[in-house]
Formats: structure tokens, sequence, C-alpha cells
């Protein structure tokens, strides 16, 4: 039984104070449960405050929305695995369309990243999906096979199996447009299916396939109850601690 995952992924937003406030508010309303494993993922900026609050709350995990796949060095701006396992982090989002689309990153960009994150002991959430255009022209299959085997290309099988994978579609992200749920399960299910050719069957079956674009709390009891859908990267409405608790409990009562 694969146990869900949810993430929080505030991209540039919230900030210290805002943080301080949130983390408190989000623990008052699910308690230390465990049963699911929750991330958040704030900017970087505010990685120290959510490390010291979420302390020894053992059902929040902490992320980071990106790394560099390099140690150290002249490389103005970026910040190493060593640096954020220094906060605690735990996860790391690797290749979101948006540091795909905005900011260049390529396939082999996230491979490096994502060998880098193995080696650091942190777990990496390796975001793909297609865009409009690529899903209109009946390429979904194609693009999610090129960014799994580029992305994961030299990694052993027990990395693979540690790394989460987050199915994006990139025309369902912050739009409020988000795939059906059946959608969303085909996707999953050929995710699941390539791994275990890349892989084996066995990783396949035990990797986590999370659902990212416009998840919300209307929507999540749906499609976290897919059969192929482990969990969730949530944008927008994980900002309100509220929304994104009920998302949570959505989330435990789907795999039940």
């Amino acid at each position: 039984m694969r146990k869900v995952i949810i993430a929080a992924n505030w991209k540039m937003n919230m900030t210290v104070a805002e943080t301080a406030s949130y983390i408190p508010t989000f623990l008052a309303e699910t308690g230390d449960d465990t049963e699911v494993d929750v991330v958040l993922i704030p900017p970087f900026t505010s990685l120290p405050k959510a490390s010291e609050l979420i302390g020894e709350a053992y059902s929040l995990k902490l992320g980071a929305q990106n790394m560099s796949a390099q140690k150290s060095g002249a490389f103005t701006g970026e910040v190493s695995a060593a640096m954020l396992r220094e906060l605690f982090v735990r996860y790391v989002l690797v290749g979101h369309s948006e540091r795909r689309q905005l900011f260049g990153e390529t396939d082999q960009t996230v491979n490096a990243k994502l060998h880098a994150a193995h080696e650091a002991t942190l777990k990496p959430i390796l975001c793909i999906g297609e865009t409009l255009a690529e899903r209109d022209g009946g390429q979904v299959e194609a693009v999610l096979m090129r960014q799994l085997r580029e992305g994961l290309a030299g990694l052993d099988h027990k990395q693979i199996q540690e790394t989460v994978i987050a199915y994006e579609p990139v025309w369902a992200i912050g739009t409020g447009r988000n795939a059906t749920p059946a959608q969303a399960q085909e996707a999953h299910a050929l995710i699941r299916s390539e791994i275990g050719q890349i892989a084996e069957p066995a990783v396949a079956e035990r990797l986590r396939i999370q659902y990212g674009g416009s998840v919300k709390v209307s929507n999540a009891g749906e499609l976290l109850g897919q059969p192929d859908i482990d969990g969730a990267l949530v944008g927008g409405a994980s900002l309100d601690p509220r929304d994104f608790a009920e998302i949570a409990k959505a989330a435990k009562a789907a795999k039940e």
C-alpha cells in the first residue's frame, strides 16, 4: 500500500510572518496525523521559520521549490542540497513546469538535479506534464515518456522508487481547469507502466505518483480516489491553511 503524499507548493507567495501564522493554524486543523505524508514547500526565505515551527510535528515534512545540481561554488543566486539539508528539508521539487518554461530547464538539467538530490539523501519530486498544444496534438504519451526516461537516466532502482513523480498537465496549472479524474488516472497509469519498463514492475508498484493542476477542496476527493493517484501537489489552494487541511483530510478519506 503506497502512503499518500500531499504537498503544498506556495510558489513565490507567503512571507516569513505569513508562514509563522500558517503552520500553527494548519496543525490545529489536522493534529499530528501521520497516516498521510504532508509536505510544505515554501519559498527559500521562509524555510528557516518553517523548519523551526515544524519541529517535532511528525505529520509535517519540509520541502524546497528548487535546488542547484552543484555542491558549491560561484553560482550566484543558487542554493545547494547541503544548504537545504541544514534546514531539515526532506523533499525538493525538480523540473516544475514553471522552471522548465520560464527559466529554461531541460530534461538534462532536471536529471542532474535528481542525481544531486539523491546523493544528498533528499527525496526529489519530479514534475512532468504536457502543454495544451501537446495534448491536442496527441503527444501526451511521447512527452511523458521522454520526460521520464531522460529525467531518470542513470538512477538505480532504489533511487527511482524513492523519487515521487508529480504529473502536472501544464494546461491545468493555475488556470482553474483541471484534468478529469479519468484523464488524470489514465496518465498516472501510463506513468506507472513506463516506470515498470525503465526499472521493474515492483518498483513501479511502490513508487508514488501525485496529481497537480488546480487541485482544490471540491475536487480532491474524486481525484485522489483513483487507483494510481497517490497524492496531490497543490498550488493556489494550499495558500489557505484550512483549505489545505481539508485537502489532506480528503486524501486520507479517499484511501481508507
